[in-house]
């Protein structure tokens, strides 16, 4: 039986290449983001890719009112169960913009942390009444420490991360999993504006692979992607203050 996928925020870059594998499974693809027109040319490729069924949702996840409601029906849509559900949808933002421009901060916390808590809420309260299935959010590295450079984005991935784990905590007893994807830096049109190099940055395609393989042997609840950056951010937490606030980072 061909697996059952809702992607949110689905034309990101790291969620079309997690669906193309999925695509290439022969899954059931739903699909949720705000353009309407690049989603239906996503659905036609998937298909062409080897996709079971492609349906589109075209909405901005940040602000509808009633994620419950909206979910449910997209499950209804799916037959009433779903295997996997990814979060991928955010902003980075601008952090020197947003220290001076507060409804730009709180806009970046609304779409990064409040609606994507909304849509992981709806997703567990699915999965812990089919006793199976999986959520998997995408959050950052960012969150793990706040920095001078990125932190009012990081305390939203930070809310998210610590959302998800226990949502996964809440889900261990029914068959049912949720885990939270902390990313480092990622090539990527959300990224376009930073200067690329060196090993630390992944490529969509390697991350949505390791994403696709979490889902579906979802062990651990917080998982680094790639692994080399558990082992960083240990480091950039162990830190003391008095250190640390002397670098710029």
């Amino acid at each position: 039986m061909s697996k059952k996928i809702i992607i949110l925020g689905a034309l990101s870059a790291i969620a079309e290449a997690t669906a193309r594998q999925y695509a290439a499974e022969g899954a059931q693809l739903l699909l949720v983001a705000r353009n309407a027109e690049r989603l239906e040319q996503l659905a036609q490729d998937l298909k062409s890719r080897g996709a079971a069924t492609c349906q589109t949702r075209a909405m901005d996840l940040a602000e509808v009112p009633e994620a419950v409601t909206v979910f449910e029906e997209m499950t209804v849509a799916l037959g009433r169960h779903v295997d996997a559900v990814f979060v991928f949808y955010g902003l980075l933002g601008n952090q020197r913009h947003e220290e001076r421009d507060i409804a730009a901060a709180a806009r970046n916390i609304r779409i990064n942390f409040s609606s994507a808590a909304e849509w992981c809420l709806a997703a567990a309260n699915q999965l812990e009444r089919q006793k199976d299935g999986v959520l998997v959010a995408v959050s950052s590295v960012a969150g793990d420490r706040g920095r001078q450079s990125n932190y009012v984005y990081g305390a939203a991935k930070a809310g998210l991360s610590t959302l998800v784990e226990g949502i996964a905590h809440r889900l261990a007893p029914t068959g049912a999993h949720a885990v939270v994807a902390k990313l480092g830096f990622v090539d990527t049109p959300m990224t376009a504006h930073i200067h690329k190099k060196g090993l630390l940055w992944a490529k969509p395609a390697d991350v949505a692979e390791k994403l696709v393989a979490i889902a579906a042997k979802p062990d651990m609840p917080v998982v680094y992607v790639p692994g080399f950056w558990r082992l960083i951010m240990a480091i950039i937490r162990n830190v003391p203050a008095r250190i640390f606030h002397k670098t710029k980072l």
